[in-house]
């Protein structure tokens, strides 16, 4: 499927591939180059999950010094008081108005290798934003690192918007250059699990095409020297890069929702709200649509586990559910079997919260982070998928050509328009609905789920209902003009969260499961 595309684009004339233009820039093609912009999309873009709290000052690297330099970042308190509208860091940090994307030190031991590479040129970045009294996220200091030259223990930028010709241009390569940086579960289920046990009976739906999907991944997209990496900034380190990732940051309880905003310092607890938490930014449209969804999975679990475990013993005398949970954490994630933040598997309470996370990850994460990719990272001067020039210093023999013409230098170091063309087109059938997608609510084997059980029906109706009401709370919310991030002149609407889709790139939709 993905390998046919890839082949058809490298073979077939550019001048007769034609694509929809993004919603990124279909209301206002002027977008991308604004700064509003750029701090929207780290709340509501294809990636609404990395940016956190900025919790303290001086930022820190956790790297090794004697490799990667000082641990302290450049970026000074004089940097960022200056777009504080007189507010000091110490009143900005306590009043949570500060909030980082920190690629730093997962990026930094790779960046090396990578700008070795033709025409790929990466930076280990940090930007921070400030939440404006307006509600939105505004970019006020971004540093680029390199790493340390011989005989010199730093090789940083750090850049602040522009008030000039020259500095506007290197502004926007700056930003350029930011955007540039559940498969255990299944196989545990059918090795350990009866189709009849009810546990598999409520996760089969989200788990109708992820083996497939995951096998023709692996083989032509996101394979070593496939697409994928062919086509990013990492290049031929994208699968090192992906699995220190996995390796540093991966932790199944944190992958719940929730839990995610809190570790991220995006929420604080809150026992009065349904999901337990409330957000630090109300108008952060990816977590407050998710924990609608997150919060109506989470009460159909628990109607449904404690529909078929009565006895408070149950859960723990349950020997083929407690083999499935052991063989996910045992052989599906081996090298972190040893962890101590496993949760337990003892009581309800135990397997709701699991259950919650895995149907949460297959169905709402899955479709913000898949079916956005399109609508919204599509548009290669907003969001290439890499950079082929770095940013010319005053002493760089390109600095004058970049003087001379700023703009053919920005396009210049974007992808070729051939390369762009691949990356589009597997953005725009990742993004694609098929014709006979099954979405979260609307089961079409309701009675094969229910054991011939009355009961269970009934559960998934009242699930479905409510997520009709989610349907209209999100459209509502997408009306209110004091949500900036999600209404006004020329700002696509946020529908990602939104339950159901029709087929085709809708940028909308939750589907039970991975289906691409």
């Amino acid at each position: 499927m993905f390998s046919n595309i890839i082949n058809n684009v490298s073979t077939v004339s550019q001048s007769l591939l034609k694509f929809d233009l993004p919603a990124i820039v279909k209301g206002d093609k002027f977008s991308w180059l604004r700064d509003s912009e750029f701090g929207r999309q780290a709340v509501v873009g294809v990636n609404p999950v990395s940016i956190e709290l900025l919790k303290e000052f001086p930022i820190l690297s956790k790297l090794d010094p004697a490799v990667d330099g000082p641990p302290e970042s450049e970026i000074t308190r004089d940097l960022i008081e200056q777009e504080l509208n007189g507010m000091s860091i110490e009143e900005a940090l306590q009043s949570k108005k500060l909030f980082i994307l920190d690629h730093h030190d997962i990026l930094l031991p790779f960046i090396e290798r990578i700008n070795s590479l033709s025409e790929r040129k990466s930076y280990a970045s940090r930007t921070i934003f400030f939440h404006t009294p307006h509600g939105t996220l505004k970019p006020i200091v971004i540093e680029l690192s390199l790493p340390p030259k011989p005989f010199s223990s730093r090789n940083n930028q750090v850049l602040i918007p522009g008030h000039d010709a020259t500095s506007d241009w290197i502004w926007r390569l700056a930003k350029a250059h930011i955007h540039a940086c559940s498969e255990t579960y299944i196989l545990a289920a059918h090795r350990q699990l009866s189709s009849m046990h009810p546990i598999f009976k409520l996760l089969s739906p989200h788990m109708r095409y992820s083996l497939e999907i995951n096998a023709i991944s692996r083989q032509n997209l996101v394979n070593a020297g496939g697409t994928v990496e062919v086509n990013s900034a990492a290049n031929r380190y994208g699968m090192e890069l992906r699995a220190e990732y996995y390796k540093s940051m991966w932790r199944f309880d944190m992958e719940g929702l929730p839990a995610d905003l809190l570790r991220r310092g995006m929420a604080v607890e809150d026992a009065a709200e349904p999901s337990g938490v409330r957000l630090v930014i109300e108008d952060y449209p990816y977590a407050a649509d998710g924990l609608l969804i997150w919060s109506a999975i989470k009460e159909l679990v628990e109607s449904y586990v404690n529909h078929y475990y009565k006895d408070p013993a149950s859960v723990n005398n349950d020997f083929k559910l407690q083999a499935w949970w052991s063989e996910i954490k045992n052989k599906g994630h081996q090298d972190k079997r040893s962890e101590p933040w496993w949760p337990n598997l003892r009581i309800k309470q135990d397997l709701c919260g699991i259950l919650t996370t895995m149907i949460w990850i297959a169905s709402g994460q899955h479709a913000v982070i898949n079916y956005s990719q399109y609508q919204l990272g599509s548009y290669v001067p907003y969001r290439p998928a890499f950079m082929r020039k770095l940013i010319p210093g005053e002493n760089d023999p390109e600095f004058d050509n970049f003087l001379r013409a700023p703009e053919r230098y920005f396009f210049n170091s974007l992808p070729t328009t051939l390369e762009a063309t691949k990356v589009m087109a597997v953005q725009e059938n990742a993004s694609t609905h098929s014709p006979d997608e099954e979405y979260l609510g609307q089961l079409q084997q309701l009675h094969s789920l229910s054991n011939n059980d009355p009961g269970v029906p009934k559960l998934f109706r009242k699930f479905t209902a409510r997520l009709e009401e989610i349907e209209n709370i999100i459209t509502s919310r997408n009306k209110d003009q004091r949500l900036k991030n999600r209404c006004g002149a020329g700002v696509a609407p946020y529908e990602q969260l939104i339950p159901s889709s029709g087929p085709g790139v809708t940028g909308r939709g939750v589907p039970n499961s991975i289906t691409i």
